[in-house]
């Protein structure tokens, strides 16, 4: 894609939805340009709200979220954010959805907030006509999210995103509602993509399983309030075979005893 991957710096981050209640104290992490990184832990530790704070949808009470270098004080158009529950218009057809944010950027023009200064307007049909056939979904283009099936809409949503062609790509469990094999299928697709576009990518996710095959570092979050990152180490994360190996096995195993010793 010829986009260059983002940098993250989250330095002395405090939040709260209350200030009795932080769920982050202190809190220090980084993230080197296209790293893959999954965001591990039980319903309720963080997860989401962490994601919400890289994505400029919720600021720190005290601390600094840097992306690049510059503090976020407001969502920035070279981010991506795929949620768990697609986050379709349910009135667009599968075409109209993918194109949903290049027509915004197109009203707008390049101006700093919707899209980035640096990037030509592009030719809405054409980066479409890209997605439907990369995501194998020129099928139902037509139809409605109603009328196609969980990992369709996924595809639709992940299309959506990448048509924007993001630095940043932040997704919130994307594949938690999806059965096994299209489940484990998006997970493969995810991968190349990440690899194709050398993009910066972080993946919440509550299952170990994901974690381990897609990370290729895990953030462990336990109780709130967190105060320091835990961090394991998968450099064989998404290599070829590695869900059937004792390495992935192993992962998993460590995983379950370290998320047990923090909750």
């Amino acid at each position: 894609m010829g986009v260059r991957p983002a940098m993250i710096a989250i330095d002395q981050v405090t939040f709260g939805y209350s200030p009795e209640s932080p769920i982050f104290e202190s809190f220090t992490w980084s993230v080197e340009a296209g790293e893959a990184w999954c965001v591990l832990g039980p319903s309720g530790c963080g997860k989401t709200t962490l994601l919400y704070l890289l994505a400029g949808l919720r600021r720190p009470i005290s601390g600094d979220v840097r992306v690049d270098g510059e503090s976020l004080r407001r969502p920035r158009p070279r981010t991506g954010l795929v949620l768990q529950d697609y986050g379709l218009m349910p009135w667009a057809t599968v075409w109209e959805n993918i194109a949903l944010g290049l027509r915004v950027r197109g009203f707008y023009g390049p101006d700093g907030r919707h899209a980035p200064r640096d990037e030509a307007l592009v030719e809405t049909q054409s980066r479409v006509d890209t997605w439907l056939d990369r995501m194998d979904l020129r099928s139902v283009s037509g139809n409605y999210p109603a009328q196609i099936s969980g990992g369709q809409r996924q595809r639709t949503a992940i299309s959506r995103t990448l048509a924007l062609r993001p630095d940043l790509l932040l997704m919130d469990e994307p594949f938690a509602s999806l059965d096994a094999p299209t489940r484990e299928d998006l997970q493969e697709l995810t991968l190349q993509l990440r690899a194709e576009s050398g993009l910066t990518l972080i993946l919440v996710t509550h299952t170990l399983e994901e974690a381990a095959f897609l990370g290729r570092k895990i953030l462990l979050l336990g109780r709130p309030p967190t105060r320091r990152a835990l961090v394991v180490d998968n450099p064989r994360a998404g290599t070829a075979g590695y869900r059937r190996s004792e390495a992935y096995a192993s992962m998993c195993r460590e995983l379950r005893e370290r998320l047990g010793a923090l909750v």
